[in-house]
């Protein structure tokens, strides 16, 4: 059965409630909490997290968001350093435990991008309704960007992508990862999927279009903006987290790492690696019935195989997350497994801050 079979096929579980896929999720009140969707409160109690029926909207006011933010916890999940540059600069960062290559640092700052020194202060797409666009092949694409409130053309950025899951929305990834408070200091690219079937937007990649949509986004913030090249990283949930997976095999010569939640290689089923390797974070429920997690591990082991990851585990903050031991330095793999359905751990917003905060 593929995954739009799948997910129509759940069309009428949990509790009545019309599936809308990997987008319409909403946040839950908690373990055991209801599944309304009608709050905009914080699911703070453990086991909150966004599922995979329900609406989208806050109350009445019809906004394409889920209903709060992550539950936070506290611990770093990852280990190690160090950035890597994009191009011919080589690696450019400290591993684990070797040295700082040339021109690097310990605190990841690599090579910056053409944007550095610009006149360029603020963003045109920043805010819910004013999306830049490009035209990619010939299609009109539509993306946000958001500096730091502080920004300085003088200053290198991490720069994040944020990509929504199917059915959603560029305005509901804005805020359904809550890392733009602990992510202060960064740049956050949310770009908007093309309709990817019965259940709308999403990242299908068809012809490795949204691939090209990346790598335009890219030279578009670079060229406008100051980005550590170093430091370019990639969050989603679901089809979101797909689209990552897929950044971390076409573009890890960009991608220092990714944070793939209920992902798998449907946006990119050959996954066949640029190397270098790409550091990554990654969820997967228990009880998943949209995304079965053998094919979230599957995708994982992609990432494993690459990095030269054995076997072997430890435990790691906040549990049940494990770290995988054996990786090349600098490029760890952290993977939690937990007791939920499809949808974002109440840990995930914490956690993922904690591990790109590391680079």
């Amino acid at each position: 059965m593929t995954f739009r079979s799948r997910l129509l096929a759940l069309s009428f579980i949990f509790g009545g409630l019309p599936l809308s896929a990997c987008g319409g999720e909403h946040r839950s009140a908690g373990s055991g909490g209801s599944n309304t969707g009608a709050s905009a409160g914080v699911a703070a109690a453990t086991g909150g997290a966004i599922s995979a029926g329900g609406s989208n909207a806050i109350g009445g006011g019809g906004a394409s968001n889920p209903s709060g933010d992550a539950g936070m916890a506290g611990g770093s999940p990852a280990a190690g350093s160090g950035g890597r540059a994009s191009g011919g600069g080589g690696a450019s960062g400290a591993g684990v435990t070797g040295g700082a290559a040339t021109g690097g640092s310990a605190s990841g700052v690599g090579p910056t991008s053409s944007g550095c020194g610009s006149a360029n202060t603020t963003s045109a797409c920043a805010a819910k309704g004013t999306t830049c666009s490009l035209s990619v092949s010939g299609t009109d694409r539509k993306y946000y960007v958001q500096l730091p409130k502080n920004y300085s053309a003088s200053t290198p950025y991490r720069l994040v992508f944020q990509f929504h899951p199917w059915g959603g929305t560029a305005e509901q990834a804005l805020t359904m990862y809550g890392l733009s408070s602990g992510l202060a200091d960064s740049i956050f690219v949310t770009p908007q999927g093309l309709d990817a079937g019965s259940n709308g937007p999403g990242w299908a990649n068809t012809d490795g279009q949204d691939i090209a949509f990346t790598k335009a986004m890219l030279a578009d913030v670079e060229g406008k903006y100051c980005v550590d090249r170093a430091r370019i990283f990639s969050v989603g949930f679901s089809y979101g987290g797909m689209m990552s997976f897929a950044l971390g095999c076409e573009m890890s010569d960009t991608f220092r790492a990714i944070a793939p939640m209920s992902g798998a290689l449907y946006s990119d089923p050959s996954c066949k690696g640029t190397g270098p390797h790409v550091a990554m974070w990654g969820s997967h429920g228990l009880n998943d019935t949209v995304v079965p997690i053998d094919n979230g591990r599957a995708a994982r082991d992609k990432i494993l195989k690459e990095n030269h990851c054995g076997t072997t585990t430890t435990p790691v903050d906040p549990s049940p997350c494990v770290k995988y031991q054996g990786c090349d330095p600098g490029y760890d793999v952290t993977w939690c497994e937990w007791d939920g359905p499809h949808g974002i751990p109440s840990f995930g917003s914490s956690a993922i801050t904690a591990f790109l905060k590391q680079f």
